[in-house]
């Protein structure tokens, strides 16, 4: 069985990109490839999303924001954006989702709490829809 690659795209790299990264990365395990990239990569990853991602026992401190590439888009099955805009290529045969989700920059880890939240129901979600199309394959 081919396992599923997911690339997760916001500006920075920075917030919403790497806690989505860290619960797939969490939650599905070996099963699926997990990428993140930033049209506009950050510094550093945001200190109050690896906060409230250590609330949930998921250590992202030593994720590093990455550039967005063509060839990362390409190798992914799914390409998640989160606010990135018209930055992200778009190639036929990929599955793209596009999760509005408030940008956590700048703000503090009980901001951020609800983000990483709804980020995690999301990944969930995500995890049974790979689970099953897998099953189908």
């Amino acid at each position: 069985m081919t396992i599923a690659s997911v690339l997760f795209v916001c500006v920075h790299n920075a917030g919403r990109s790497q806690m989505a990264a860290g619960y797939l990365q969490h939650l599905a395990g070996d099963r699926v490839e997990v990428r993140s990239a930033g049209s506009m990569p950050g510094n550093q990853v945001n200190p109050s999303a690896v906060a409230a991602m250590a609330e949930e026992g998921i250590d992202i401190s030593a994720a590093q924001p990455k550039v967005l590439t063509t060839e990362a888009v390409q190798a992914s099955d799914y390409v998640i954006t989160m606010g990135c805009g018209d930055a992200c290529p778009i190639f036929p045969g990929k599955k793209y989702l596009d999760w509005a989700l408030d940008d956590p920059a700048g703000q503090g880890v009980e901001a951020v709490r609800p983000i990483r939240d709804e980020i995690r129901g999301l990944i969930e979600g995500l995890i049974a829809e790979i689970d099953e199309r897998a099953a189908k394959a």
